[in-house]
């Protein structure tokens, strides 16, 4: 069978409520199997994600009060198994980010007549786009990559895994190449370069930072999507995200 699998940040900020629901309808009215969403933060707008994307009847997150933790929300029309969130250690310089206590959420999904483990994860951010091995933020997301890399390894080979999200680590850069040798993975991504974070003219120069990986090895088509704008119930339009999602089709 096709399992279809999508990875979006939301972004938590800026008309966060009216994005969400129509990111909801979108999704309602798409073909995705599993959803892995970051920056869920509020629990009005995951509540209101619910409502709006009826047919995914299986949600994973960790506690939702007062913030929904982590941010990390899995969306499946197939049956979890079970799931857990674990956060990060607190690394690097202090910063407002660390509200969100970002992390790690893994669910087991049925998929047929197995499962399949989903890891949707968060970086934290790199504040002035430095990845030098260095660089202050670097260390705090090797930091959080090294515990990633960890829990992968203590999770096994008993099922294929895919690890998604927003890594906030250009593909390519050493720092993720060091990431997936040590955890054993498959970068499915490799070698394609279109920015995932979205160009503005404050911020032209984007680069490619939501990822996905898989062990063992797996092919997929993917694309990008939600790259334009969508129409709000109100009348405006506005895009869904200061990101772009990542469709992934693995056979």
């Amino acid at each position: 069978m096709k399992a279809r699998i999508l990875t979006f940040n939301t972004l938590f900020r800026g008309h966060s409520r009216a994005r969400i629901g129509a990111l909801g309808r979108l999704l309602e009215d798409s073909s995705y199997d599993v959803v892995c969403l970051q920056e869920v933060m509020s629990p009005a707008n995951l509540a209101l994600l619910r409502r709006t994307a009826r047919s995914f009847t299986h949600v994973a997150h960790g506690t939702s009060f007062p913030l929904v933790r982590g941010g990390l929300v899995i969306l499946s029309r197939l049956p979890v198994v079970q799931h857990r969130f674990r956060a990060f250690t607190f690394a690097g310089p202090a910063r407002k980010e660390w509200v969100m206590r970002k992390g790690m959420l893994v669910a087991r999904v049925q998929f047929a007549d197995r499962t399949v483990t989903i890891l949707n994860t968060h970086l934290s951010a790199n504040m002035n786009d430095d990845w030098s091995p260095s660089n202050s933020y670097a260390k705090a997301q090797r930091s959080e990559l090294d515990e990633l890399a960890a829990l992968i390894a203590r999770l096994g080979p008993a099922d294929p895994l895919v690890v998604l999200g927003d890594f906030n680590v250009p593909r390519g850069s050493g720092l993720l190449r060091d990431f997936a040798r040590s955890a054993g993975l498959h970068d499915v991504l490799m070698g394609d370069t279109e920015p995932t974070f979205r160009p503005t003219p404050e911020y032209p120069d984007t680069k490619p930072l939501d990822q996905i990986f898989t062990r063992p090895a797996m092919a997929a088509t993917t694309r990008l999507v939600f790259q334009d704008e969508v129409p709000l119930p109100d009348g405006r339009s506005m895009y869904l995200s200061d990101h772009f999602g990542i469709a992934a089709t693995f056979a």
